[in-house]
């Protein structure tokens, strides 16, 4: 019998022209298949045993299916997350929303009323809840699927006393009604270009109208963006997620709504945020 550290290369090897860590994804359905956290299995890799259903998650991981899904859970901020194929896997690139919402806060009255549009598995709003633990915070998505996942990862993370979602959907007319003005307002819309070829892990696996935006990917956000004035207490903020060749659109779209607009650019000096406030314009990049 083989020991879990040269089944864990074999998993390697083989996840190699699947994956970019392949390593990683190796130990990850390990751990969940043993039952244990992935530290606790890297300790104990030599003295146990390949459990017998790690062939067929590794089998799933090898046809392109996200180890989040695999899982069922993903790792956002300081949370762990609930998540299954009815919502998009939380990524580190959309925590460049909270830095921004840190920074601009930073010296400010915090915000107490937080909403988070297109919420998913409620990844942004619990984040910014944990950030400001004064706050309470509402998540809107069009998915009921989706809104179920983020109730129980409230539930999960002990914020159902904070947290409330609503199934509504901002293309349809009288959608933030009754939903109130927020001080922060968090949003990753759907902004891909109904033509881009996505990788097959997500093309297969995740929400395609959580992804898709029409022809050049702003359908979502002239939806949007001329109704957030309203939505908006007198000094809120907006933070938009955007595709990396959407700066100067969105924020054009803001602008015409009569927003002041700042970029934000993630770790890797991609443009990633766009701040949308009704103050004086800060500098453009």
């Amino acid at each position: 019998m083989t020991n879990l550290a040269s089944d864990l290369r074999d998993a390697t090897i083989a996840l190699e022209t699947v994956s970019e860590t392949p390593r990683l994804d190796a130990e990850l359905l390990m751990a969940h298949a043993l039952g244990v956290g992935r530290s606790e299995m890297l300790l104990r890799q030599h003295d146990l045993s390949r459990p017998q259903n790690f062939g067929a998650l590794l089998a799933r991981r090898v046809a392109h299916e996200p180890v989040a899904y695999i899982i069922g859970h993903q790792a956002f901020w300081d949370l762990d997350l609930h998540v299954t194929a009815d919502v998009l896997i939380p990524r580190a690139d959309s925590e460049t929303l909270l830095e921004a919402a840190i920074e601009w806060f930073e010296g400010k009255v915090a915000p107490a009323r937080i909403a988070d549009l297109g919420t998913g598995s409620g990844a942004l709003l619990l984040a910014g809840l944990s950030i400001f633990p004064g706050a309470v915070g509402v998540g809107v998505d069009a998915s009921q699927a989706a809104i179920e996942v983020a109730k129980g990862n409230a539930d999960r993370l002990g914020m159902c006393d904070r947290a409330s979602f609503h199934t509504r959907d901002w293309r349809e007319g009288g959608w933030t009604e009754g939903l109130g003005t927020f001080d922060l307002i968090l949003c990753n819309p759907p902004y891909i270009e109904s033509a881009v070829v996505l990788p097959a892990m997500v093309a297969q696996f995740e929400p395609h109208g959580a992804l898709f935006a029409g022809p050049d990917g702003l359908s979502d956000y002239r939806a949007l963006i001329p109704v957030l004035a309203s939505m908006l207490s007198p000094k809120g903020v907006i933070f938009f997620e955007i595709g990396y060749n959407q700066a100067e659109s969105v924020a054009l779209l803001g602008r015409k709504a009569g927003f002041s607009t700042s970029l934000r650019r993630d770790l890797s000096g991609n443009p990633r945020v766009l701040r949308f406030s009704l103050g004086i314009e800060d500098l453009n990049d």
